[in-house]
């Protein structure tokens, strides 16, 4: 049971240099026991908020491709409510590609908005800003 004001979602942000100016861009989310973090995609019948990124724009970042899920999928069907979800528990890596455009150095910024529910409860979607160097 979480008091009020925490949150069962830990964020961590790192970047690595990949090749040639790209670096992969590593959001992972560690969910405390007995929580959930909802997939970006979501199936038909689902309630739950996906996770969703917004990403600040960049003149100098070029986002290559979409964002990737490393995790456990767990794909969750509520019998009763006849609801379903796609989600994860214990830990999850979204993970972005980018390319800067030339030999610079500068972040790259964005928010994610998510929501978490164990199995009584959801909490309010949430928005959490951050900020990777890329040098």
């Amino acid at each position: 049971m979480t008091a009020a004001g925490q949150d069962p979602v830990k964020w961590s942000f790192t970047s690595k240099k990949l090749a040639d100016g790209n670096y992969e861009i590593r959001m992972t989310a560690s969910i405390q026991a007995g929580w959930h973090l909802y997939s970006q995609t979501q199936p038909e019948d689902a309630i739950a908020i996906p996770t969703t990124f917004s990403f600040n724009s960049n003149p100098l970042i070029l986002v290559v491709g979409k964002i990737k899920e490393e995790g456990k999928l767990e794909k969750f069907h509520d019998k009763e409510l006849d609801l379903s979800a796609n989600q994860y528990s214990k830990k999850v890596d979204f993970v972005q590609v980018v390319k800067l455009k030339g030999k610079v150095k500068t972040n790259f910024s964005g928010s994610v908005e998510y929501q978490t529910c164990d199995d009584k409860k959801c909490l309010p979607p949430k928005t959490v800003n951050f900020k990777v160097a890329l040098n």
